[in-house]
């Protein structure tokens, strides 16, 4: 399978039908799945669960044009993982540097919520996008939808690795797995995740790939 599906991906019925509808409503927007974003040599892949329909869907660019990109990218540029100015515009001129984005669902769900059986259909793209970043060292999931997938797309039981913000797991391979909170709005603003907890996670992650 390949690492990015079509624009027109049609393997989830319930998704393709949500994407019509916004097609029709705003059709200025992506719309679309949305593709990873970062440079494929990097050593660590920040996942998260599945585009925003205000955000990565509209603009085409993961975690750009809602909330939740807020925390992400400005803990990222940080910690050195990316360069320039996030302005949640994909325009921004923003790059990663040390990091690639990707999502454990490519197309936005309605709800922000995908079923089981979506997250299944699409975790061969999560398992193409593995293969195809040779000096892959870590995966940080944001959120236990992801952490999970991440874990099928490596043929691991979810049982042998539970969720845990701030845990990071060593897989068999030597990957290693580091858990968060999602950055989503609802979690910021409850403060289950506060930009302390979740820069905390990151510069831990980091300090173990260098």
């Amino acid at each position: 399978m390949s690492a990015a599906p079509a624009h027109d991906c049609p393997l989830c019925p319930r998704l393709v039908a949500y994407r019509a509808a916004n097609r029709a409503a705003n059709p200025a927007w992506h719309n679309g799945p949305v593709p990873s974003w970062g440079p494929r040599d990097a050593p660590l892949l920040v996942l998260g669960l599945a585009p925003g329909v205000r955000g990565a869907n509209r603009t085409g660019r993961p975690f750009t044009g809602d909330y939740a990109g807020r925390l992400l990218y400005g803990t990222l540029l940080k910690f050195g993982q990316a360069r320039g100015e996030f302005r949640e515009d994909p325009n921004d001129g923003m790059e990663l540097t040390g990091c690639r984005i990707a999502n454990a669902v490519r197309c936005v769900p309605p709800e922000n919520l995908p079923t089981p059986a979506e997250i299944r259909t699409c975790n061969g793209f999560l398992q193409a996008e593995l293969a195809a970043m040779p000096g892959l060292r870590a995966v940080l999931a944001l959120g236990v939808v992801a952490h999970n997938a991440l874990l099928r797309a490596k043929g691991i039981p979810a049982s042998r690795h539970a969720f845990a913000h701030g845990a990071i797991h060593v897989l068999p391979d030597g990957l290693m797995l580091a858990d968060s909170y999602h950055v989503s709005r609802y979690n910021t603003s409850t403060r289950r995740l506060t930009p302390e907890m979740f820069e905390a996670a990151v510069e831990a992650l980091l300090a173990r790939l260098t």
